[in-house]
């Protein structure tokens, strides 16, 4: 972001902050078009198509004005009715006419932006169909920052280049930040983020683009950022590193549950009479040839990954909306195309909330490679990412340990040094593929777009890719234009998705959670974490749950509950167990090993549910332990029998302290969970510590530390780095054989070389790795 600079610069920047100001006022005029008349929008006819009537009239009937609140317990189509309805039937598998059954368009791709198209789309009253091979937020839109922001980066190059486009993009992207917070309260807020400042000179020029910052969203802007001093900066954020610090910059951007944004904007999409299915794919693009004998895409040959069934679906135009993987899409129709995606992938970890304060965020300014690392709480743990690495396209990318230890140094080196994060405190981690994107029709079709493309083929297939999470809004609009456009489509309304709120967000309120302990006895803060992921549909939420046993967490330490699993199946077309755990509760995402914990309770509501049989069962668990290991879960998970897991915690039993046996050092799971040591082991430590604790105060000294690691059976000479790096690392100096050591210190570097010893894959995890990271210049520096 606003990286390091000699103070002969400032000028420089001072004038090209100063030309900015001057131009961001004249951008003004952009958001007085954008807002159009709310007004006009509250007379439009909102009568829906006859076929579409029964359900699009639970949210929101031909009289009620735009926004007005739904039915709390409605619930949409169910996935059978979908079905026929793509197969050209009826909801009721009734035949219908080749005219009935043809769809204006066919959205290809669930995610946020072909869930974006779709209820744009069906808002317009125009007849929509969206598929989804894989679930809603498969792919990359439940793998992002979780930021819903302008772009702080963006605006940096804008300025320093005086580069219009740069400029235009981060005023746009401000201005749906806002509108997103409008549609969707309960699932996004505003977080304050924190810049702190190591040099005095820095402190004026982050106080002058901050503000530039707040000055471009212009109405749409939200809380304004203000300057801490040394002192506030420390208390707002104690795990900070003292040394040097002159102060700091906070400022504000908006934060949201992405996966649960995504398959509300699906369920939307749904209740204004779309039609949409997960687990559907596509298998090839239909043609036909138009008057002029022109080839034209005109439909597409669908399979059912749930049955297998194939049939094909008829539209007047098909979008691809399918992100990384548009390029295969591209080829269905043109296969000898040039690919257009230059996939990108984004590692993130969550760590324990205690790293973070809980309502502010932090941003390092300056990376060793001039990227920018978030530091974010979200649902109850600390997000920290990303990397921008060259990668290829894969349906569930795994991150690499270099890349996890190269997010874990970079923190490092903000935190105060007695804030010790190791690979075991990494919760989750996971890669999204961010899809930058070529312009085939570009003099140079290598140079990246710098913000979303819109590619229309000879034969009209409609491609959308590139852009972010914050700007799908946007990037729907556009794309539905350009499809009505091409398509031949007079849509009864324009757009309408600025005012349209998502289901949930009619009735809820910050407080709202009071009246569900009050009506279901739940605790609070399970009723508060309901109402923050589902909004006004929690009262659907708990009037599933059964007194008797519902109402009990899947895992202790966690808010989530039974009932979720039984309306993620009921309400949201959860299919799978993955579908649960990763994208409608997102524990996988906060906490792998208690997803794993957890699985065997969500597969056997999901069996009674669903009715699967006992070999379907098998395989649901062994799809999400796959699942589990590309979220920073060590492979051995698969060599587990497919038994019960307990989820009380990870380390069974108590401490033994009369236990006299050795360090199980060759222990791989030791490297992923918090608790390095069994209890049997914390034992042996104990024990074995007291035996040279002579004068029994906690210490012994340091001519005693080799031979109590002989005792426990430590191999000190064959340790990779040499016990000196431990002793180090644990403060320890070895000149004075009688200074005296602290447990603390010596259960410190114990835990080090145990780590050190099972770290998966150390030969190629290197402290100072060189990531293979796109430039900054061409992706913005991953953010």
């Amino acid at each position: 972001m606003w990286r390091q600079h000699t103070a002969k610069q400032i000028l420089r920047y001072g004038a090209a902050g100063s030309a900015t100001v001057a131009v961001a006022y004249g951008g003004y005029s952009y958001y007085r078009q954008q807002k159009q008349s709310t007004a006009s929008l509250l007379r439009l006819d909102r009568a829906y198509p006859q076929s579409m009537a029964h359900h699009a009239d639970q949210l929101e009937t031909t009289a009620m004005a735009l926004g007005q609140r739904p039915h709390a317990f409605w619930a949409p189509p169910t996935r059978s009715e979908m079905i026929n309805e793509l197969k050209g039937l009826g909801r009721d598998g009734s035949p219908r006419t080749e005219q009935e059954a043809e769809f204006d368009i066919l959205v290809i791709g669930g995610g946020a932006t072909g869930a974006g198209c779709t209820l744009d789309a069906a808002t317009r009253g125009l007849r929509v169909a969206m598929v989804e091979r894989d679930d809603f937020a498969s792919g990359t839109s439940s793998k992002s920052t979780k930021l819903v922001h302008g772009g702080v980066r963006y605006l940096q190059k804008a300025i320093m280049g005086l580069d219009y486009e740069q400029w235009k993009m981060v005023r746009e992207a401000l201005h749906e930040r806002k509108t997103f917070l409008k549609i969707a309260p309960y699932l996004s807020n505003e977080l304050p983020i924190l810049l702190p400042v190591y040099k005095w000179w820095q402190l004026p020029y982050f106080w002058v683009g901050c503000k530039m910052y707040d000055l471009l969203a212009g109405k749409q802007g939200i809380t304004g950022s203000y300057a801490l001093g040394r002192s506030k900066t420390l208390e707002s954020f104690p795990m900070l590193r003292e040394e040097g610090l002159v102060g700091s910059l906070v400022y504000f951007d908006g934060q949201h549950n992405d996966a649960r944004m995504n398959s509300a904007l699906a369920v939307t999409a749904a209740a204004h009479g779309a039609v949409v299915a997960n687990h559907v794919e596509v298998t090839d693009l239909v043609k036909e040839k138009d008057s002029e004998g022109r080839e034209r895409v005109c439909g597409a040959r669908l399979r059912d990954n749930e049955t297998g069934d194939e049939w094909t679906v008829r539209a007047k135009g098909v979008i691809n909306a399918t992100g990384p993987f548009s390029d295969a899409i591209l080829k269905m129709d043109e296969p000898q195309m040039t690919d257009i995606v230059a996939p990108s992938s984004g590692v993130h970890l969550v760590l324990p909330s205690y790293f973070s304060p809980k309502s502010m965020g932090m941003l390092d300014p300056a990376t060793t490679d001039g990227r920018v690392v978030f530091f974010l709480p979200w649902e109850g743990g600390v997000v920290a990412g990303t990397t921008d690495t060259v990668c290829k396209v894969e349906a569930d990318p795994m991150p690499s340990e270099t890349e996890i230890e190269w997010i874990l140094s970079e923190i490092r080196r903000f935190l105060s040094p007695e804030v010790k994060i190791r690979r075991g405190d990494v919760l989750s981690a996971w890669s999204g593929i961010r899809p930058l994107v070529r312009d085939p029709k570009a003099a140079n079709t290598k140079d990246l777009v710098r913000n979303h493309m819109i590619h229309v083929s000879e034969a009209g297939l409609v491609t959308i890719a590139g852009g972010k999470w914050t700007t799908y809004r946007e990037m729907a609009k556009e794309t539905v234009d350009k499809a009505a456009q091409e398509f031949g489509l007079s849509a009864p309304r324009d757009c309408q998705t600025e005012n349209v709120r998502l289901i949930g967000s009619h009735a809820w309120s910050d407080k709202m959670f009071i009246k569900l302990i009050q009506t279901f006895g739940v605790d609070a803060e399970v009723a508060k974490h309901l109402a923050h992921n589902y909004g006004d549909r929690a009262w659907a939420v708990c009037a599933l749950t059964d007194r008797g046993g519902d109402t009990q967490r899947l895992h202790a330490r966690y808010p989530f509950v039974d009932a979720e699993v039984r309306y993620a199946v009921q309400y949201e077309y959860a299919l799978s167990a993955v579908d649960v755990i990763a994208r409608r509760l997102r524990l996988a995402f906060l906490d792998a090993q208690a997803a794993r914990e957890s699985l065997p309770r969500v597969v056997a509501i999901m069996a009674d549910e669903l009715k699967w049989p006992v070999d379907r069962q098998r395989l649901e668990h062994r799809k999400a332990l796959q699942f589990l290991t590309t979220m920073g879960l060590p492979d051995s998970i698969l060599n587990e029998d497919n038994e019960l897991i307990d989820a009380g915690g990870e380390r069974a039993g108590v401490v033994n302290l009369r236990t006299t046996g050795t360090l199980n050092l060759v222990d791989p799971a030791s490297y992923y969970r918090r608790g390095v040591f069994s209890a049997d082991e914390i034992g042996t430590i104990l024990s074995a510590f007291a035996e040279f604790d002579v004068h029994g105060d906690g210490h012994i000294e340091v001519k005693d530390i080799e031979p109590l690691l002989a005792a426990i059976k430590v191999p000190a000479a064959g340790l990779a780095q040499g016990l000196n790096s431990y002793l180090e690392s644990a403060k320890i100096s070895m000149e004075d054989p009688a200074a005296s050591v602290e447990f603390e210190q010596i259960f410190g570097m114990l835990g080090d070389i145990k780590e050190s010893f099972n770290a998966k894959a150390k030969s190629e995890i290197k402290t100072d790795a060189k990531l293979n990271q796109i430039p900054t210049y061409r992706s913005g520096g991953g953010v």
